[in-house]
């Protein structure tokens, strides 16, 4: 078995068909290899409608988790419940922060996303990730190349050595556009957001319309050099 402990490079070649783009070949991988021992952290947004359609047809009590900062829009929690009721056997998760927002308040002064988005990040999603993946051998993730200079070398399978686990990451080679023909052709629910100038949906004080669709994450963390929240930074 691939782990974090025996990883080597390059760890495995993926068949790209022209359907799936090699997805449904790695998720029917992941669950074979790793089975109740990979987990989805999934953000709900677009690419994630995608990917629990994708892990419904390889495993459909698959474990789900959803960072829950408590500060998501109300339109994501929306998006949840309807997923839910979509997927009743899906063991869709919402993981939450240690401390709550009046706590951190306490700690670290109000509305800490304005002052230090970093730490922010760290309390309300990097530590609970970190704690959801203790025994995780793997962890499976929306990520696509298209979507930013950051993400461009990323592949399926992946050495995270932040979390010590292998990180799959099955839609890599998916456009934009190939995201939406699927959500469309399956008239899968999604976030109402994206159709109103958000293409990344994140927590609701640090996320804003983007500025270009050349940049899809240009809308995070506006006014701040930061476009990723830490979870797939090593």
């Amino acid at each position: 078995m691939l782990t974090y402990q025996t990883w080597q490079d390059p760890p495995i070649d993926f068949e790209v068909d022209e359907t799936y783009k090699g997805a449904l070949n790695v998720l029917r991988w992941a669950y074979d290899q790793y089975g109740e021992d990979v987990i989805y952290a999934c953000s709900f947004g677009i690419e994630g409608i995608v990917l629990i359609d994708l892990i419904s047809k390889v495993k459909a009590d698959a474990q789900i988790v959803f960072l829950d900062t408590e500060v998501h829009f109300k339109e994501t929690y929306e998006t949840i419940e309807k997923v839910k009721k979509r997927y009743p056997s899906l063991n869709i998760i919402l993981k939450k922060p240690a401390i709550s927002l009046e706590e951190q308040a306490k700690l670290y002064g109000d509305e800490l996303w304005k002052k230090d988005p970093n730490k922010c990040c760290e309390i309300r999603k990097i530590i609970p990730l970190r704690e959801t993946l203790t025994g995780a051998k793997a962890w499976i993730s929306g990520l696509r190349r298209e979507q930013s200079e950051t993400r461009k070398h990323v592949n399926f399978l992946n050495k995270d050595n932040k979390f010590q686990s292998v990180k799959i990451c099955p839609l890599i080679h998916w456009t934009w556009k190939d995201v939406w023909r699927y959500v469309s052709k399956h008239q899968l629910d999604y976030n109402p957001l994206h159709d109103q100038g958000y293409p990344s949906i994140g927590c609701a004080h640090c996320t804003k319309p983007a500025y270009t669709l050349d940049d899809l994450r240009s809308g995070r963390w506006a006014g701040f050099n930061k476009t990723e929240c830490g979870l797939h930074v090593d």
